[in-house]
């Protein structure tokens, strides 16, 4: 079963024709995605389409609820109310986007700790899975990671492009990674091409991240550039390309993982 971990349906780039994204996608037999929440606001919306869509598209979207560390400066203690409530929600399946991104640093590093950890706490305390963002900032993220993995259910590191001593760190956590059509580029992703085969399948997710990152093995180029839900298959075929095992192997065990994962 194709599963969608990471998709950003509420971007303005989807906002004229999201059913239309929806039919593509089932088209592409992907069954279900998660819809990622990356502020308050943006959480409202994803499970917002998870309400419109449900009739229509039924058991196909959920959600996520965080605030991105890009946008920690927002987080306070009524945007930490608010998730708290949105965690409740069904379609909510884990908590995230959240982590630290030491790379652009668009809010501080101070800001930034105290908004993952409150997000941790969030996490625990509704015995929901994490997900997880980071670049460039590792080390702290895995010293914090470590404070508190004996209280918090799961974690996937989404869209991983990091180093091999990176990934084994978050493998000896016990934590889930996901790939994007990142492993699909001949310039920046011969790193990951070369370390995907060392993620054990039972800790391999799969995601677009669209309208971001579209794989460039795809036959065809998209007219508008925007990535879609639907190309995850070509997603599926760039990882298969640099393992052992076949791409329907691989759409079958990460879809499995990803229903165990988010408890779909």
């Amino acid at each position: 079963m194709l599963i969608d971990i990471g998709v950003n349906l509420s971007s303005a780039r989807f906002a004229k024709d999201v059913p239309d994204v929806l039919e593509n996608a089932q088209k592409a037999d992907v069954a279900k995605m998660i819809l990622t929440g990356t502020s308050v606001e943006d959480s409202r919306s994803v499970i917002g389409l998870c309400e419109t869509y449900a009739n229509d598209f039924p058991s196909m979207l959920y959600a996520t609820a965080g605030i991105h560390p890009h946008s920690a400066e927002t987080f306070n203690a009524n945007a930490q109310r608010d998730l708290q409530d949105m965690v409740s929600h069904p379609s909510v399946v884990a908590v995230g986007e959240t982590g630290l991104d030491f790379y652009r640093n668009l809010a501080s590093e101070e800001a930034q700790q105290r908004s993952f950890e409150a997000h941790l706490e969030i996490a625990i305390n509704a015995k929901l899975p994490l997900f997880l963002h980071e670049r460039n900032a590792a080390v702290r993220q895995i010293e914090i990671l470590h404070t508190y993995r004996d209280l918090f259910t799961d974690a996937v590191i989404h869209c991983f492009t990091s180093d091999r001593k990176t990934l084994y760190k978050y493998l000896d956590m016990d934590l889930h990674i996901g790939i994007t059509g990142w492993i699909c580029d001949e310039r920046r992703g011969r790193d990951l091409q070369e370390l995907v085969a060392d993620i054990p399948l039972n800790r391999l997710m799969i995601e677009t991240d669209s309208p971001y990152l579209i794989p460039r093995n795809m036959a065809f180029s998209p007219k508008n550039n925007r990535n879609e839900p639907a190309f995850l298959p070509w997603v599926a075929e760039g990882i298969s390309a640099h393992r052992p095992e076949s791409k329907q192997q691989i759409v079958a065990d990460t879809g499995i993982t990803a229903q165990r994962f988010f408890r779909l």
